[in-house]
């Protein structure tokens, strides 16, 4: 999108309908249009179509949008390890941790992907005190337990699920593509 374009408007707009379209997505829709994006953010179809032509061509006329087109299905803990926007501000990610057999042991960036069962040594010895949780909701609170009887004290998720910490513990919630168009106004601008 072009930087003229992406207004605090727009950005602001695009988390309401990340918003719908994760909704619609839970329900087991497919597709979208306009016209149902704009019935849930009170936003016409028209400036819909607009803000979201701004980033490619996604909407297909009288089908709508494809969900997963607009809201992507990555795989965020390795698109976290692998941006260079923690680094640039001043974050290091020490350790990367994965239930999955199949990815224990595999790279990603520089790091090996570890067996949660070292989580609670790693945290010791690098002296972690942030813990980003990339997860399921369903593995949500297993995953943020394990982080606090390792000792972390910050627990930044990515999960829609709600954590139930220590009050010595704090918990930042955040949508990921919400914090993105935010970033993006501010880089942008």
């Amino acid at each position: 999108m072009s930087q003229e374009r992406l207004t605090v408007g727009v950005a602001a707009r695009l988390s309401r309908y990340l918003q719908v379209l994760t909704q619609a997505k839970k329900m087991g829709r497919d597709s979208i249009s306009s016209q149902e994006i704009g019935e849930y953010t009170n936003v016409n179809a028209t400036q819909i179509r607009r803000d979201l032509s701004g980033f490619g061509k996604f909407g297909k006329r009288g089908v709508g949008y494809n969900i997963d087109s607009l809201i992507g299905a990555g795989d965020l803990g390795r698109a976290i390890a692998t941006s260079t926007v923690f680094a640039d501000h001043g974050f290091h990610i020490a350790g990367i941790f994965d239930s999955d057999p199949g990815k224990i042991g595999t790279q990603v960036a520089s790091l090996a992907v570890q067996d949660p069962a070292t989580l609670a040594d790693t945290v010791h010895d690098k002296n972690i005190i942030v813990g980003v949780l990339a997860v399921p909701p369903n593995a949500a609170q297993d995953a943020a337990d394990a982080l606090v009887d390792a000792g972390v004290k910050i627990i930044f998720s990515y999960s829609d699920a709600l954590i139930d910490t220590p009050a010595d513990v704090t918990v930042h919630r955040s949508s990921p593509a919400a914090a993105l168009l935010y970033a993006l106004y501010f880089h942008l601008t």
